[in-house]
């Protein structure tokens, strides 16, 4: 049976606009980073794609090496694309990234003209598209001079295979740099891509004044704390405390800590909220970011995570409050 987009998908997402842009962002944006690659099955990808599509979350954002293998989340969403999408096109918000490995020699990784555009081709062929809408530099070259990458973003513009450009995990010095270098091109930086969350907030020191004071937006990835943030996981962090021996490390399953993150699930409940959604609601806080990028494995996730748009906003005292009992808590992966 022909996909067909529900009728009703603009109705309650929230849109922010990307700094000083035309681009309005929706508030929850779905990333391919994992649980889209070629050792996923398709059909499962697929449901989720279009289920987010149905909810409003018309961002979808990849990069080369998003798989595994590296490559293979482009094709899957390519296939999708090509299945269901084409139609809207037009409606879609469509990024991908080069900068990390991905083939051999001195020019399959990092920040040179020759990697970026290359890349950029390859990622185009696999999703079957003629352009993205966004083209990230995925991490800043310590060796390529940042004018070479920076040009580079700026001619696939000019080539017309990217609308605007972006970057990731660049330092507020870094961005500053690249951003007034763009500028200078006549390529403004739309969007920068940082990892954020309650339990990593470096963005604060620094970075954030750059995207506001140059116009830049935001999304940020990993903001439940690459699972960390979520009800399973203070389960499984409770449950291996009371082990004797655990696979977790130490320092992450302590009693202070398991109170801490039982606490913030409690204050979640109390605004009727699961834990990850509280977490996207503090990072959606005014003083935070344009959209928060999700990554899920099923569809009930996506559903779970739109919800969050309906919590009232968090007020001062209630930031203040999450303070508190975030404070000294610890990012500890799992």
């Amino acid at each position: 049976m022909p996909y067909a987009a529900s009728q009703s998908r603009y109705t309650d997402m929230q849109y922010k606009r990307a700094g000083n842009s035309g681009i309005k962002l929706p508030a929850i944006s779905l990333g391919l980073w994992q649980n889209f690659g070629g050792n996923q099955p398709l059909e499962n990808s697929r449901a989720m794609i279009l289920k987010a599509f149905d909810l409003g979350i018309n961002h979808f954002d990849l990069a080369n090496n998003y798989g595994p293998p590296a490559g293979s989340a482009e094709e899957t969403f390519g296939a999708v694309y090509k299945k269901d999408l084409i139609p809207y096109r037009d409606e879609l918000l469509i990024s991908t990234k080069a900068g990390y490995y991905m083939w051999e020699g001195p020019y399959g990784e990092w920040g040179s003209r020759k990697n970026l555009l290359s890349s950029l081709d390859r990622s185009l062929t696999r999703m079957g598209l003629e352009y993205v809408d966004i083209f990230y530099s995925h991490r800043p070259d310590p060796e390529t001079p940042m004018e070479e990458t920076m040009g580079a973003l700026d001619h696939a513009v000019r080539q017309g295979k990217a609308l605007y450009v972006g970057l990731s995990n660049y330092s507020a010095e870094q961005t500053l740099e690249a951003v007034t270098i763009l500028k200078k091109l006549g390529t403004p930086c739309l969007i920068h891509q940082p990892n954020y969350s309650m339990l990593n907030r470096w963005i604060e020191d620094g970075l954030q004044d750059v995207l506001t004071e140059h116009g830049v937006g935001s999304i940020a990835y990993c903001p439940l704390g690459r699972g960390q943030l979520t009800n399973k996981y203070v389960d499984k962090i409770e449950a291996e405390s009371k082990l004797t021996s655990s696979t977790m490390k130490p320092e992450a399953i302590t009693a202070q800590r398991v109170q801490k993150f039982r606490s913030l699930e409690a204050f979640a409940a109390g605004r009727g909220q699961t834990l990850s959604q509280l977490a996207l609601s503090w990072a959606l806080r005014e003083g935070g970011v344009t959209s928060a990028l999700i990554g899920v494995s099923r569809v009930s996730q996506i559903e779970e995570n739109v919800k969050a748009l309906e919590g009232a906003p968090l007020t001062k005292q209630e930031i203040t409050e999450i303070d508190a009992i975030m404070h000294q808590i610890g990012d500890i992966p799992w």
